[in-house]
């Protein structure tokens, strides 16, 4: 039995479509019974759990194999830092009561870093605490989520402009596609080689990296009409994201990540880690979500 936490999100999704392809028994971990459905129709087994509640995570790893283990940080929460700290704790609790035969960790780009990279350094602690764990052990550290600049869509189509905290414009970051993370992670838990080391560290972006000037190109290429990229000035990256709806602290560790990312801290770490290369380019995941905006550009129009 392979269990997906966060088996709704993108990564997690993947990972268990492939790990069922593959003829594996796969236990899907969601928040709530309706996240569940399409899971439920490829054959997996679905589990309710909640990360901040120690019954739960340790029902949703009963009996087995691997597990796949993701802790998100909590936009919705005031201290989305302090929620997922208590999320760590309480799923390396129930880990090191129970250790599964393989033990993956989906982790970020930046982890080794102890202190000043914002929201990297949570999974720096996830990493940290999951070595207490008696389990052969695999970090998969993914670079910037390609899908998180879909947040951007109805800006960038609306008023022909896309904000970046990526400074300068023509650098050129890692990024990768949901959905190559989610396949290899499922690559990972079906490789039945003994480690050679513990814990075995993978990294994975896309096979070209980007710069804030490619992402507003392929955006009006894709709309067919111009966008253009802006540096969102440094002083008003707080306001711009607490405008947003995000928390004061939320809002911090956000663009403390960015200064981190633009004095080049977010990185691969190339000496330790196995690197692997996604094929889905930024066009394909952004095709997939300009459906979704086209209604809203209109009416910005």
């Amino acid at each position: 039995m392979f269990v997906i936490f966060g088996a709704a999100g993108n990564v997690g999704k993947a990972s268990a479509v492939a790990l069922r392809r593959a003829g594996r028994r796969v236990r899907a971990v969601v928040r709530n019974a309706n996240q569940g459905e399409f899971l439920a129709k490829i054959g997996c087994e679905i589990a309710v759990a909640d990360l901040l509640d120690a019954a739960s995570v340790a029902r949703a790893i009963e009996g087995a194999h691997g597990v796949q283990l993701l802790c998100p940080v909590p936009h919705a929460h005031a201290d989305p830092a302090q929620a997922m700290r208590r999320m760590i704790d309480t799923s390396v609790a129930a880990l090191r009561a129970a250790p599964p035969a393989r033990l993956l960790a989906l982790s970020d780009y930046g982890a080794e870093h102890a202190t000043g990279t914002g929201i990297t350094t949570l999974f720096h602690e996830l990493e940290t605490q999951l070595q207490t764990v008696d389990s052969p052990l695999t970090f998969l550290r993914a670079a910037e989520h390609m899908h998180n600049w879909a947040r951007l869509l109805p800006v960038a189509l609306a008023r022909g402009v896309l904000p970046s905290l990526h400074h300068p414009l023509s650098k050129c970051f890692p990024s990768v596609a949901a959905q190559d993370v989610g396949a290899l992670a499922a690559e990972l838990l079906l490789d039945d080689r003994a480690p050679q080391v513990s814990p075995r560290v993978v990294s994975i972006e896309s096979d070209e990296r980007v710069s804030a000037l490619d992402v507003a190109r392929t955006i009006g290429e894709l709309a067919g009409r111009a966008v253009v990229a802006r540096e969102a000035p440094r002083g008003e990256w707080a306001a711009m994201l607490e405008g947003a709806g995000l928390s004061e602290p939320h809002a911090r560790l956000i663009t403390d990540l960015y200064d981190a990312h633009n004095a080049g801290r977010i990185d691969v770490e190339t000496d330790i880690s196995e690197r692997r290369f996604g094929a889905t380019t930024l066009a394909e995941v952004l095709a997939a979500f300009l459906p979704r905006v086209a209604p809203a550009t209109t009416t910005a129009r």
